[in-house]
């Protein structure tokens, strides 16, 4: 999935037009705002977006949500934390637009003459004074440009669908986290940030992939690693196997990882409540 953050005066009317550009099954999430100036959109007390106000906006979504700062969204229950919104709407959409929230770390639009680029985690791709400012093709091709999200979910999904998934009898997953510190006494790790060689991580993790599906009983493997600022508990990095058995598909998994470690020139900096470093050099 595609995702994409639009904030300030006006975002819902870049959304709507942006939403009827794209091809594929599109999500628009209106995001509470405890400023709905910054939003565009109308607010009840306390400052919660309006559940019918995804609905004006989303006149090009297969999917219309609108999530309160509380973390509660309309028609689905409730989720954690908008890195959750995106898990759950990833298998299923080839976009989400969410309007209105800047704390996503996804390719974003800042609209109005005070933004300030420095304000959001994600990657700024455009900016304007208005909505009209935008090139709306310009911004579907950014899109399409830009890393995707990515889940274990999304993965498994794939694996399910290949050639031999019907002589499989196993899919072995592993996932790789933040963890907040090795022992009790470690300075807690606040985030890592990873940076990649575009291009050339992409096409080592396919090979490896391939590799690996070439072995007796392997019939799938499907690998992600996440890039940009990852905080403590979060998701980095998915190994997926389709297997004939559970021996095969272990192996596979555990083989995965430790190539992709190895092999993927994907580099690594750490921060902690005391320091910040870079871990290949600090464990060369």
């Amino acid at each position: 999935m595609q995702p994409i953050s639009i904030v300030g005066p006006a975002a819902a009317d870049l959304a709507d037009a942006l939403a009827d550009r794209l091809d594929g099954r599109v999500a628009v999430v209106a995001c509470g705002s405890d400023d709905d100036s910054a939003t565009g959109a109308d607010a009840t007390d306390g400052g919660v977006a309006a559940p019918e106000r995804a609905a004006d906006i989303a006149a090009g979504a297969d999917t219309e949500l609108s999530l309160a700062p509380s973390g509660d969204w309309t028609g689905a229950g409730r989720v954690e934390g908008l890195d959750d919104l995106l898990d759950g709407l990833a298998p299923d959409h080839e976009y989400l637009v969410a309007v209105g929230e800047s704390r996503l770390r996804v390719p974003t639009v800042l609209l109005g003459a005070d933004a300030d680029p420095a304000t959001v985690p994600g990657t700024v791709i455009a900016t304007a004074d208005s909505a009209d400012g935008v090139d709306v093709d310009d911004l579907v091709v950014e899109l399409d440009g830009a890393e995707p999200w990515i889940t274990r979910e999304t993965l498994v999904r794939r694996v399910e669908t290949s050639a031999d998934a019907d002589r499989s009898g196993a899919i072995a997953t592993f996932t790789g986290r933040v963890r907040a510190r090795d022992a009790p006494d470690d300075d807690r790790t606040t985030h890592l940030a990873f940076e990649k060689y575009e291009g050339v991580a992409a096409e080592r993790m396919e090979a490896i992939s391939a590799e690996l599906a070439e072995r007796d009983g392997v019939f799938d493997v499907r690998m992600h690693h996440r890039t940009g600022v990852i905080e403590a508990g979060e998701d980095i990095v998915f190994v997926v196997v389709l297997a004939g058995h559970r021996r095969e598909a272990f192996r596979a998994v555990e083989d995965g990882i430790d190539r992709l470690k190895d092999e993927v020139p994907i580099f690594k900096k750490e921060t902690t409540e005391a320091e910040e470093f870079w871990v290949h050099r600090r464990d060369s």
